[in-house]
């Protein structure tokens, strides 16, 4: 199988619960919620589509291409990390990254001594070995991974209650303010949200804050 991959970088993980840790970031291209292409916005399954702001279309960015199997992507993340030392985490997003990662990958990437962590919308389901899943629910795409380490919602999206997903098996609940230009309100509506339910924690996008990938 190949990959089709947008770029694949070394920066800090910017958000979430490991916000801060070094990491590479795979980010394949491609998505099913919607095209990620301009003419396409508010089309598709996604009401992503409206406000999604990352670029997933095409092999053109940093470190990405076409990997004709598992591998030379899993080579290509090595190099990406290079000689620095300390413990390997490798960020698997895109786009929507389970369209295309796959339990082959997961095993070549760990043995290159990655912890895989993914980034996805949950309508798909997770290959084996993944050590960290992340699930960001989007309205109007069937949930279908319904545990993992973290579940972060992006708020406020009309037609979704974070209170709804409380009874799913998740170790962390986060509540990530919508960007855009509504971004201060939108990050001031849920830290009140947060403050008045404590099971949620808030995740701020601080790699946007930093100017970093």
């Amino acid at each position: 199988m190949g990959y089709s991959v947008k770029e694949v970088v070394y920066t800090l993980q910017g958000e979430g619960v490991n916000a801060g840790r070094p990491a590479v970031f795979l980010r394949f291209a491609g998505c099913n919620l919607w095209t990620g292409r301009a003419a396409d916005r508010e089309l598709g399954p996604g009401s992503c589509s409206r406000w999604c702001d990352t670029d997933f279309v095409g092999v053109d960015g940093e470190g990405g291409g076409r990997f004709p199997g598992p591998a030379k992507l899993a080579n290509q993340a090595a190099r990406t990390w290079g000689e620095r030392r300390g413990p390997r985490l490798i960020v698997c997003t895109g786009g929507e990254p389970l369209l295309q990662l796959d339990t082959p990958l997961v095993d070549e990437l760990h043995a290159r001594d990655f912890e895989v962590a993914i980034e996805t919308n949950g309508t798909l389901p997770v290959p084996r070995g993944v050590d960290w899943v992340c699930v960001s629910p989007k309205l109007g795409g069937e949930l279908k991974v319904r545990s993992g380490s973290e579940l972060k919602v992006v708020y406020p999206q009309v037609g979704i209650d974070p209170k709804s997903f409380e009874s799913l098996d998740f170790k962390h609940f986060l509540l990530q303010p919508l960007d855009g230009p509504d971004r201060d309100q939108n990050t001031g509506e849920a830290l009140r949200f947060c403050l008045a339910n404590p099971r949620w924690r808030l995740s701020l996008q601080t790699h946007k804050h930093l100017r970093i990938p």
